[in-house]
């Protein structure tokens, strides 16, 4: 656990959070700024601070936190009907917080991927 890490503290339960799904090694919970009708992260509740952290260790722990997302989002009922998996690594990739974390979006179409210029 790092203590300045704001999803360490979630998932010690010193920080409250809308918790859709708990076990031993994952959190998830809802977005505070949802982009989409469903907006749910489901993190480690171990710290890692990013997917580029991952390494051969951690391929149980990884492999579980995957089939957990999917768990999550057949349980929200986005499956039957489709969502996206977003995963920002680090400043460029659009990472916020430093601590591994999956999105789920769904509840509505979500918008194909573009490539953009400058981006």
């Amino acid at each position: 656990m790092s203590a300045d890490c704001i999803f360490c503290l979630i998932a010690a339960g010193s920080i409250p959070c809308d918790k859709v799904y708990e076990d031993d090694t994952v959190l998830a919970f809802q977005d505070l700024h949802p982009q989409t009708p469903t907006h749910t992260l489901v993190i480690p509740k171990r710290h890692i601070p990013c997917l580029d952290d991952l390494n051969e260790n951690d391929r149980n722990e990884a492999g579980h936190l995957l089939e957990r997302v999917a768990h999550v989002a057949r349980t929200l009922g986005l499956a039957e009907k489709g969502y996206r998996t977003v995963i920002n690594t680090r400043e460029h990739g659009g990472q916020e917080v430093d601590h591994l974390h999956i999105h789920i979006l769904g509840g509505r179409r979500v918008g194909p991927m573009v490539s953009r210029p400058g981006i």
